[in-house]
């Protein structure tokens, strides 16, 4: 049984529950201090906090156009072969569209996996800045607040049956990798737009041989991020 969030007393924004997907959705756009305020739904209730954006030119709204029933869950995939899928699959279309060096320095043999980062800042507060940062500048707009009911925050784009990623790969696939790097990298699910996801790294990269082993990750995951990419650029 999914409990209402809005009725156990904590400081959120006023809002309602949906059902299938199971989300609270809040009333009002989110503030720069949203995500901080629903972060103690997580221990009252099970809900995890995320801010879900309808970007303008798109239709989608967040009590529809999800779709649960074609979304797989995380549960049932083995993480290295996921990315090994991913890579591969990503190398073929690489060849055909004439970009093979774009892995440069890696072969389209799968590299592995990066190595853990640092033992992560508090992963938490680190979201939660992300998102005042995200907020503030612009880059949220018209987002609203969410409560997902989920064991961690790596399962929401699933567990919303989020088809941002639909032409790439089952957004189950996606959050399998998501719950790696949530447990290597410290990372959150900050935002979820039409066919966008921004997270939180409370744990990131410090060297250049450890950009370059995540940026084979990221590759896999989101090779749009370097084809067409909001902010692709050389490592280098």
């Amino acid at each position: 049984m999914v409990i209402n969030p809005s009725a156990l007393g904590l400081d959120l924004p006023s809002g309602a529950m949906r059902v299938q997907p199971s989300l609270w959705y809040a009333n009002d756009p989110a503030q720069h201090d949203t995500w901080a305020r629903l972060l103690p739904a997580r221990e009252a209730c099970g809900m995890h906090p995320v801010l879900l954006v309808n970007d303008e030119s798109r239709s989608l709204t967040w009590d529809e156009d999800l779709d649960v029933e074609h979304v797989s869950h995380p549960d049932d995939h083995d993480l290295e072969e996921v990315l090994i899928s991913l890579w591969s699959s990503v190398q073929a279309e690489d060849a055909d569209q004439g970009d093979a060096d774009t892995i440069a320095p890696f072969t389209p043999e799968w590299p592995g996996l990066a190595p853990a980062g640092e033992p992560p800042a508090e992963a938490d507060a680190t979201a939660a800045r992300v998102a005042a940062e995200l907020l503030d500048a612009g880059r949220l707009k018209a987002a609203r607040a969410g409560l997902i009911p989920v064991r961690r925050s790596a399962d929401i784009p699933a567990a919303l049956g989020w088809l941002g990623p639909y032409n790439h790969a089952d957004t189950g696939l996606l959050s399998t990798v998501l719950r790696s790097w949530e447990d290597r990298f410290g990372i959150r699910v900050v935002a979820l737009h039409f066919d966008r996801l921004d997270v939180s790294v409370a744990a990131p990269p410090r060297t250049m041989t450890e950009a370059l082993a995540v940026a084979a990750e990221h590759h896999a995951f989101c090779p749009d991020n370097v084809r067409q990419g909001l902010l692709a650029h050389s490592c280098e």
